[in-house]
């Protein structure tokens, strides 16, 4: 099976020295590209700007910005059977980057923001029937609601939902727990482990729908 997984964080650039991003370590995302590979899967991870060598066997393509990351992926989407967005994309962008460094001399910036594109909503008119595509929903506050809206609004299979304003878990950490949302309305709830054996049990659980789609 050929699997497309993203991960860690995009940047969009402020000035040449400064950008906007989030704490996405990319540790989720790798993991799950790693469980891919240990099941046998070819596996290709679109990488953000991160700090972690690449699985063993994995290819890696890196990018920058949603941009990136969209052109990156929409180019091999259509060649996998499971696409995992574990990436963390930046929901915003400066509309007109400063060419110059901005000095603080001159004051607070004033800034003019525009959204950066929503690669799964964009992907979700190329997915194919034989295809499985999960997102992750990662939230402060209204896990089941966004994570359920997501499902719909982006024609998905499962949404991968955690919890990222508790420390011991989530961004940074090397645990997570994670509630599986299935667009057939079942939910599976996967406790607080490593984040390798996170990712092991929810790459197997997407093992199951693509094997019911081929059949």
């Amino acid at each position: 099976m050929n699997v497309l997984v993203t991960a860690g964080p995009t940047r969009e650039a402020i000035d040449p020295v400064r950008f906007v991003s989030n704490r996405s370590s990319g540790k989720m995302g790798y993991a799950v590209a790693a469980a891919a590979r240990a099941r046998g899967h070819a596996v290709c991870l679109v990488s953000g700007p991160v700090a972690l060598p690449p699985p063993r066997g994995v290819e890696i393509v890196r990018v920058v910005t949603a941009e990136d990351m969209l052109a990156a992926v929409r180019r091999r989407v259509r060649g996998c059977d499971l696409l995992v967005m574990a990436a963390a994309v930046a929901d915003w962008r400066p509309k007109r980057p400063a060419r110059r460094k901005l000095k603080k001399s001159a004051g607070p910036p004033r800034i003019a923001w525009e959204p950066t594109p929503d690669i799964l909503k964009t992907l979700a008119p190329l997915k194919k029937k034989t295809q499985t595509f999960c997102g992750f929903a990662a939230e402060t506050h209204g896990l089941a609601r966004e994570a359920r809206r997501k499902l719909g609004e982006k024609n998905l299979d499962a949404v991968a939902a955690n919890d990222v304003a508790k420390t011991d878990q989530g961004f940074e950490a090397d645990r997570n727990a994670l509630t599986v949302f299935f667009a057939d309305g079942r939910t599976r709830r996967i406790g607080l482990a490593t984040k390798t054996r996170c990712a092991a049990t929810l790459v197997r659980a997407l093992e199951e729908i693509c094997a019911a789609k081929k059949k």
